[in-house]
């Protein structure tokens, strides 16, 4: 199918790859700036309404939300990959087939995922040992998530498919959508109606479902550019294109998920020492999750800029935009570390007033320093992988980052050395190294220039 030109779809494998990677990711940083907005207006109004306990709640019940969004967004990466290689390769005629594909994928996955959670929701708080304070507030919000899983995971495959093409103006407007409508009802449904965290998740789930129904008008009056027209048949899954979805996208998804489940494990030996330490975790997380406005724009921008110029085979690109998020990653990260080495306490007061809360704040400030270096390098390793499509190192990467470093280094300095929260911190932190190292490794090795496509 021959594509007219003009189209949606995106070349990035031309120009200036520093211009081209910012001019790319800038949507991006922005709609990640207001999707952080939104998230930490969940604690930040829940933490001023409901309290320590509500906080907590919030954080646990988001952790355990997520963790199934984790593991379908490894797959909808991969379709994005896909896509860009397409792109890239010149098979613009394939990428109809490879939407069709990852929406028909992630619907069942999204079905499984609702159906399981449901009825695991209580078991799940269980087991990551939630503060008794909070237990009522974290089963609201999960089990508000859990139903409203589908149409989350609706609005992440559409930002997939556009991110793939090239286009990342539309996905800023849809988050931005989302944005505004959660903030405008958390502030409704927490405060004056008083639902608590329970208002909180339906607040994020409304939010998330318009945006995925107006993501879907868009994408239905732009079919012709997609080579995708909506027909019953255009959603049969084609053997091949999933076949490396799941290859690349399984271990993505299990890189995610074993991240999430790491960090589940240390909140059930941290949420032991009490309310107040989960509270300042649950700070420290939102803090550090900052960094993701540039580095997370950068990851998603660098797998479609990697993925189409290491498809059409101009490698000294690939070598270029690896440079350029490193320096861009690097230097938005040392920033952040410095203000909150500065003003730690005014900063943790924004989630939470509580006097104990607020004394771990600087003991908190090296491990800040230690997240932002990991972020940095992290996202920039971790593009640079799937980029090229590397499935098996990301697997092993992933395995190594979330299982044994993380659980291993926090044990190690939380309980065997006696460091307590600090302690697990600290191993969490370290653990955040390990994939920047793996893919420095690999990237001098010069074998990744070799590599086939995934389709």
């Amino acid at each position: 199918m021959e594509l007219s030109e003009k189209t949606l779809i995106r070349d990035l494998t031309q120009g200036n790859p520093m211009k081209q990677l910012l001019s790319f990711s800038f949507p991006f940083i922005l709609a990640n700036l207001l999707q952080q907005a939104y998230n930490m207006a969940d604690m930040v109004i829940v933490g001023q309404f409901v309290g320590s306990a509500g906080l907590a709640a919030a954080s646990a019940g988001g952790e355990l939300a997520t963790l199934f969004l984790f593991f379908a967004f490894g797959f909808t990466s991969s379709g994005q990959i896909i896509i860009s290689q397409h792109i890239g390769a010149g098979e613009r005629d394939k990428v109809g087939s490879t939407i069709g594909t990852l929406m028909s994928f992630i619907f069942l996955c999204g079905v499984v995922f609702t159906v399981f959670a449901l009825f695991a929701c209580d078991w799940m708080i269980s087991l990551i040992n939630v503060p008794q304070e909070a237990v009522r507030y974290a089963h609201d919000y999960c089990f508000v998530y859990y139903i409203g899983m589908i149409p989350v995971f609706g609005y992440n495959v559409v930002s997939a498919i556009l991110r793939g093409i090239g286009d990342s103006r539309h996905p800023f407007i849809f988050i931005a959508i989302a944005a505004v409508t959660n903030i405008v009802l958390d502030l409704l449904f927490v405060g004056p109606l008083g639902m608590a965290c329970f208002g909180a998740a339906l607040a994020t789930v409304i939010s998330q479902s318009l945006s995925f129904a107006i993501a879907m008008v868009f994408l239905y009056r732009h079919r012709a550019d997609l080579g995708f027209d909506f027909g019953w048949k255009r959603f049969r899954m084609d053997k091949k294109e999933l076949q490396a979805m799941v290859r690349l996208g399984l271990p993505l998804s299990i890189q995610s998920v074993a991240v999430s489940i790491s960090m589940l494990v240390i909140a059930r030996f941290i949420n032991a020492y009490g309310v107040v330490a989960s509270a300042a975790t649950a700070v420290g997380n939102k803090l550090t999750l900052v960094a993701t406005i540039c580095t997370a724009a950068m990851m998603t921008a660098g797998n479609s800029v990697i993925a189409q110029n290491f498809a059409a085979r101009k490698l000294d690109r690939v070598a270029k935009t690896i440079g350029s998020m490193l320096i861009i990653n690097m230097g938005f990260c040392a920033l952040l570390a410095l203000i909150f080495a500065l003003f730690p306490e005014q900063v943790f007061s924004l989630f939470d007033q509580d006097p104990e809360v607020l004394a771990m704040s600087h003991p908190y400030v090296p491990i800040c320093a230690l997240n932002m270096l990991g972020f940095a390098t992290r996202a920039t390793a971790m593009a640079f992988i799937n980029g090229i499509g590397n499935s098996r190192l990301s697997f092993i990467a992933g395995f190594i980052d979330g299982i044994v470093a993380r659980i291993g280094l926090s044990l190690l300095f939380g309980i065997f050395l006696g460091m307590g929260v600090q302690g697990f911190w600290l191993g969490s932190s370290l653990a955040g190294l390990v994939i920047g190292v793996i893919g420095a490794f690999y990237y001098a090795s010069g074998k990744w220039k070799t590599r086939k496509l995934l389709v």
